[in-house]
């Protein structure tokens, strides 16, 4: 049986050339397919990479109480003193808190390509604020001087928004402010604007106050004895969360709307390649009504038949997943674009990330529409009578 299976599956494949025209609508479906569903969920997949790419683990944002997203917090200057004191903080050589007072205000630049505006994060940070984040590097250029309205700019933000480069002026509250770094984080920081925080709350009329405080803890096990004390002190009504928690939290928010629409994109162009491989697959088993019927009368069984139709149709499902994840790789792995972040109403820049286990996923959907694409025509032509058959052709 396996040898019947095996003879009938290669003299099936090496007809294939003679049916290219057919062939070639199974291959281009599935590819369209592969194609989508992989560009899609690679989007999907570089938003949830630079979430949780973003934050340390020991470092402890802390947000007024209630406030679900940094933008919609704020705290008084007397507070963030307070929170400096909790046992669990860091302390710097002089005996310091290592703590960021910080601000997160809205910008709008024109993105590059556009004369429109759009809103982009700008963040004033204190003192510690880059110390807190190690995997901060200042890519060209150099650090904002205190005081001065400079502006250090993430990478991804340089390259999305117009006029970001270093040594260029840009207008934003009636003032101008000089770009005098660019800095690379590899995560949603780099979608940011970082400037002195006392100049932003003097440029944005804040005041002394702050919307997030950002603590260095002494280790990742002192957060708990860090947020007991917060909760303790009646003066305070503030949330700590691990940093990296904050930013992983937001991946489902951020990526589920491309998710969905990855997933009913490709059910429905699936669907249309399995109606496509069908058409296809049926024409193939009439066109060859008198070699399956020869086939069946010198002795091969139904079981041949079944896996010779359905080699053919998975062999052009292979063929066009294939192309389809290569299209796809070529043309938008590493491909740096922005979409609007949920929590900040900001552009958050990532790049399309196509894995290998993405590819994988693709193949698996490429397989599938092959399969129920040939498994219909293959069952036709298994019971295929011999002698209707053989009258037919």
């Amino acid at each position: 049986m396996l040898m019947q299976i095996f003879q009938v599956i290669l003299l099936n494949l090496k007809t294939i050339p003679e049916r290219v025209g057919a062939s070639l609508v199974i291959v281009v479906g599935i590819a369209g397919v592969v194609g989508v569903f992989t560009a899609l969920f690679a989007m999907a997949g570089g938003i949830d990479s630079t979430l949780q790419a973003s934050g340390e683990r020991d470092n402890a944002l802390v947000m007024r109480g209630g406030s679900q997203a940094e933008l919609n917090s704020s705290m008084s200057r007397e507070t963030y003193e307070i929170i400096g004191q909790a046992p669990g903080v860091r302390k710097n050589a002089e005996g310091e808190p290592v703590t960021s007072g910080e601000i997160i205000v809205i910008a709008e630049l024109p993105k590059k390509g556009s004369t429109l505006g759009a809103n982009i994060t700008l963040r004033g940070i204190g003192a510690a604020g880059l110390t807190l984040r190690p995997k901060l590097k200042i890519i060209e250029g150099r650090q904002y001087t205190p005081g001065l309205q400079e502006l250090l700019v993430g990478k991804g933000a340089a390259e999305q928004f117009s006029g970001l480069e270093v040594g260029n002026v840009v207008r934003l509250r009636g003032a101008d402010w000089t770009v005098v770094g660019i800095f690379e984080s590899g995560d949603a920081f780099d979608s940011e604007i970082f400037t002195d925080l006392a100049t932003a709350q003097t440029a944005w009329s804040r005041g002394s106050s702050l919307s997030v405080t950002l603590v260095g803890l002494e280790s990742e096990d002192s957060l708990a004895a860090f947020d007991a004390a917060l909760k303790a002190d009646p003066r305070l009504s503030v949330d700590a969360q691990r940093q990296s928690d904050y930013y992983s939290a937001q991946t489902g928010s951020a990526s589920g709307g491309v998710r969905i629409l990855g997933g009913a994109v490709a059910i429905i162009m699936g669907l249309g390649a399995i109606f496509a491989a069908l058409n296809t697959m049926y024409a193939s088993v009439s066109g060859r009504t008198r070699e399956i019927a020869t086939l069946r009368a010198i002795g091969f069984g139904p079981l041949p038949v079944v896996s010779s139709v359905l080699a053919e149709s998975m062999l052009l499902a292979v063929c066009g997943g294939l192309i389809g994840a290569l299209v796809a790789y070529v043309f938008f792995n590493g491909m740096s674009v922005s979409t609007l972040g949920n929590s900040t109403f900001t552009q958050l820049v990532f790049n399309f990330q196509v894995t290998p286990a993405l590819v994988m996923r693709g193949m698996i959907l490429a397989l599938a529409v092959g399969f129920f694409g040939g498994l219909l025509p293959a069952l036709r032509a298994a019971r295929m009578p011999v002698t209707t058959a053989l009258r037919e052709a």
